[in-house]
């Protein structure tokens, strides 16, 4: 298995680096890195159920980047040891133009949802969300989640009251559950007047913008007629 990747400039480096920026504020837990034909594909989960009895449904974040190289791996990384990483390589960055070369980290295999591949085809298009709701949809749960936690809250409160919240269906979107919304706006996926373009496949929905996609997978008690 290939132990590194190569992105074609320090644009697209850039880019990956803002990304898991923003994916460790949310969950500073683990990446998954797929690559093949040429493109690495980058999964982080924004919300996740913790045991087998808890309903809350998967939500991931998913960033596409074309390389330079054609490696094949599917590695599961500490997000704080790639960002760490990339931050060493940028000093190393002169030529903006030039190729970057970047290793993995040694890789974890204790990550539940990294085990979890949403499906590559299949996916049938539904009607558009509006990005400006899924905005406050997000904003609205980011501050009904902050009012309700006391301080100092322990781990299962914390997650207790996140599942509460983000397990709601955005208004107008009844599988779209709200943990969608915040993914889609802590990741920068969401841009004012942007097109939601909205696919459907068995248990999984995912949203679509220009910047990346959120792939949300519904627990069976969570999922319509």
């Amino acid at each position: 298995m290939s132990t590194s990747f190569t992105l074609p400039d320090s644009l697209s480096f850039s880019d990956l680096a803002t990304y898991l920026g923003r994916a460790g504020r949310v969950e500073d837990g683990s990446v998954r890195l797929i690559a093949g034909s040429g493109v690495l594909a980058v999964y982080v989960a924004a919300f996740y159920p913790l045991g087998l009895l808890d309903e809350s449904p998967t939500v991931l974040g998913l960033r596409t980047f074309r390389l330079d190289d054609s490696p094949t791996f599917d590695a599961v990384v500490p997000v704080r040891s790639m960002k760490e990483r990339l931050v060493r390589l940028q000093n190393d960055v002169t030529d903006p133009t030039a190729p970057v070369v970047v290793s993995l980290p040694v890789q974890v295999n204790t990550v539940t949802w990294a085990a979890i591949s949403p499906p590559r085809g299949g996916w049938s298009p539904l009607p558009e969300a509006d990005e400006s709701v899924l905005r406050t949809t997000a904003t609205a749960g980011i501050d009904e989640i902050a009012a309700a936690l006391p301080e100092n809250a322990g781990e299962q409160i914390v997650h207790r009251v996140r599942s509460e919240v983000w397990s709601r269906s955005v208004p107008g979107l009844e599988h779209v559950p709200a943990g969608a919304a915040f993914a889609g706006l802590s990741l920068g996926f969401l841009v004012e007047g942007d097109e939601v373009a909205v696919f459907e496949t068995g248990p999984w929905t995912r949203l679509t913008t220009s910047r990346g996609h959120v792939l949300v997978k519904r627990r069976a008690s969570l999922l319509g007629g």
